[in-house]
């Protein structure tokens, strides 16, 4: 054997022992991935091909204090594309397709690609995009016709990728025709932002398809409402065609919110804001000689004795159902117009007001608390001299010496003005003093104003006790702005007023001067209030000193009809007023309705009965039409109504506040009928509706039948 064909042989071995070696690895990894981890992959396999779909809950119902649903749910026809199918088909087929589902539904491509973008790709527009899982179909249009819905589900051939389905929507059923958007609120999609929040706190509530609150009671009690996601696996073919149902975790519905509202009550008293309004409107302002703009208004029914919000209404307003199944850019901008008059905000707790001489009852009593007497006289004159200006009572009218209590029936602003005079006189000469004691602001003070009244409903307004300390701190903040008007020549630009103001904001802006305690004791200047701070002032005037925060909400009942958790109305504070201050204060609000501003528009109406105490105001607005004020009480309720640019208060709210009362005591001319009052037994009920097993709301018990 030569060593050439040694050395061939020796190579064809070394060979075949490399493939032997190679085939023997191969097949032992092949027996290891089959037969050793055969299982595992196979389940891995599987699950590429098994999608979890998120299942929406149906959200949780809201009623009044009755049981009468004030918002509920109802079934629509939505129709959603599935991504990744129409992801794998051909630009040609994928645009058929679009164009097919177009026609059908009634929707632009263009609106429906924009939709099926995933937020956070670009070209994504927030609130168009879509939050969710990219494996879950998209719903692109909700409230579909029927028609087209049938439509598409006979036809699956030529939908690919289609899928139909029905599903809840809010809907505001408006018992007695109310509208309470304000009190109810609406909802939205979840954002990016706030559905990685809620991942990161480990929320399982919300899911990118999520619609959460975003005012009233929809946003303050959201985690009630909203409900638990269910969650469907199905598998799937390789063209993401479902061809059965895996698992299931059924979704549960969220919680009934009952409320403290009464339908009935809210009627009356949307319809009487909205009247008032109406009549103010065709009415001619007697000192400009023009009809009045009467632009907004607001009122508020409170239940005295526990700050219990029975009713409230605010104007201008809108249709919370506009939210439901997307609002178009059109209808956004209205909502938030001014020319519109602004009808997302609520006059009742975000507006904020000068309370005009409604704010008297509340300086009667920080002057009888400190050193004033209900024996103490002081000169109705029609005006009175402070520094160079004449500061005037109502119509210039003059009523001599008179107490408290007549001052307080006939508004007598020059006697309150005398009363913050020697305050300041006593306390706080000194303009430069930011600290100087001050009775009528620390009485303001202790009846809430100037904080949130801890109303459970989101975006309060605080309002504003304007006292030495604000009045420094807003010279500080604005100072730099008026100096530099006040630094220039005067421009056309500038108004005469403007720039006369400007000079002397810049020299002494940050000075309480006594004028500045006239106008405080007479509710005018920079104090401003919400009508719902002044209406549970009021009731703690009514129930004997107990400061309330107010609600909306009661309860919390389950879907099974389970009470969950009760709402009890808290109390704030104890106002520590002596008894007989309050005595005298009640018998001299009373006098306001019999004999007083208040007594012309209650002509015919048994006060002796039904005894009601009220306050008028008019406040007097640079540039405007003074804001008109009704402010009124019984032992049982407190109604407030209020209107911007409608003139004085009883004028503007007197006759919508008399209606108000005549529901709520069932009164018929001079006859008070009880079982005509728009609350059964006249005062709200303290028991919840009744539940049934199912979560539906049982008639009430017969009385014959407790």
């Amino acid at each position: 054997m030569t060593a050439a064909s040694h050395r061939s042989r020796l190579r064809l071995v070394v060979i075949q022992t490399l493939v032997f070696s190679l085939l023997a690895t191969l097949g032992a990894r092949l027996y290891y991935l089959q037969v050793v981890s055969g299982e595992e992959y196979q389940g891995q396999a599987a699950s590429q091909s098994v999608r979890e779909i998120v299942v929406q809950p149906q959200r949780g119902l809201v009623v009044d204090a009755m049981g009468r649903p004030l918002v509920s749910n109802r079934l629509t026809w939505v129709v959603s594309l599935d991504r990744t199918l129409i992801g794998r088909m051909s630009e040609a087929d994928r645009a058929e397709l679009l164009q097919r589902t177009s026609r059908a539904i009634g929707m632009k491509v263009a609106t429906i690609e924009g939709k099926l973008l995933l937020c956070g790709d670009d070209g994504a527009v927030a609130g168009q995009c879509w939050n969710g899982s990219p494996y879950q179909p998209v719903p692109v249009a909700k409230d579909v016709k029927e028609t087209a819905a049938l439509r598409i589900l006979e036809q699956p051939e030529d939908y690919p990728g289609v899928v139909v389905d029905r599903q809840s929507l809010r809907q505001y059923p408006s018992p007695y025709g109310i509208n309470a958007a304000h009190v109810l609120g609406y909802l939205s999609p979840i954002t990016k932002e706030e559905l990685e929040d809620a991942e990161d706190d480990g929320d399982s509530s919300v899911n990118g398809a999520s619609v959460v609150g975003r005012a009233g009671v929809e946003k303050e009690y959201d985690e009630y409402l909203r409900g638990q996601p269910g969650y469907q696996q199905v598998a799937v073919d390789s063209k993401g065609r479902v061809r059965e149902d895996v698992s299931d975790l059924d979704a549960q519905p969220g919680d009934t919110l009952v409320t403290s509202i009464d339908a009935k009550v809210q009627s009356v008293v949307e319809q009487q804001l909205h009247k008032m309004i109406q009549t103010q409107r065709a009415t001619t302002d007697p000192v400009t000689k023009r009809k009045f703009e009467a632009d907004s208004g607001a009122a508020v029914v409170l239940d005295a004795k526990t700050g219990r919000i029975i009713a409230m209404a605010s104007q201008p307003t809108y249709d919370p159902s506009v939210w439901v199944g997307g609002i178009t850019d059109k209808q956004l901008s209205r909502l938030y117009s001014e020319a519109a008059g602004t009808p997302l905000l609520s006059r009742a707790f975000q507006g904020q007001f000068a309370p005009g001489s409604t704010w008297k009852p509340v300086m009667t009593v920080g002057a009888l608390t400190h050193g004033f007497s209900p024996d103490t006289t002081l000169n109705c004159s029609s005006a009175v001299q402070i520094g160079n200006r004449a500061f005037h009572n109502h119509e210039s009218a003059a009523y001599g010496p008179i107490s408290f209590a007549r001052a307080l029936e006939v508004s007598c602003n020059t006697f309150f003005f005398q009363v913050g005079m020697k305050f300041w006189q006593k306390y706080g000469s000194d303009p430069d003093d930011v600290n100087a004691k001050d009775p009528l602001v620390s009485q303001a003070e202790k009846f809430g104003f100037g904080e949130r009244s801890g109303v459970d409903l989101p975006g309060e307004a605080s309002g504003r006790v304007a006292d030495r300390k604000w009045k420094k701190s807003y010279y500080d903040s604005m100072k730099s702005y008026y100096c530099g008007i006040a630094d220039k020549p005067q421009t056309k630009k500038t108004s005469d007023f403007v720039y006369k103001f400007a000079r002397e904001f810049c020299i002494e802006g940050w000075k309480y001067k006594i004028t500045d305690a006239a106008n405080f004791a007479i509710g005018q200047g920079d104090t401003i209030v919400t009508p719902l701070q002044l209406a549970r002032a009021y009731a703690a005037i009514s129930n004997g000193g107990t400061l309330w925060e107010p609600r909306v909400g009661k309860a919390i009942v389950s879907p099974d009809g389970k009470t969950i958790r009760e709402i009890a109305p808290k109390k704030e504070r104890d106002l520590k007023i002596p008894k007989s201050v309050l005595r005298y204060l009640d018998d001299a609000l009373q006098g306001v309705a019999t004999r007083g501003t208040m007594s012309w528009k209650l002509g015919g109406f048994p006060l002796d009965k039904v005894k009601i105490r009220a306050k008028t105001g008019s406040a007097e607005v640079y540039g405007k039409q003074s804001t008109g004020w009704v402010a009124s009480y019984t032992k049982d309720y407190v109604v407030v109504m209020m209107m911007t640019q409608g003139g004085t208060g009883s004028g503007s709210n007197g006759d919508g506040v008399r209606k108000i009362w005549e529901a709520l005591y069932g009164v018929q001319g001079e006859d008070v009928r009880e079982g005509k009052a728009t609350i059964p037994g006249v005062t709200p009920p303290a028991s919840l509706p009744i539940f049934d097993a199912d979560g539906s709301i049982l008639p009430p018990a017969r009385e014959e039948d407790r």
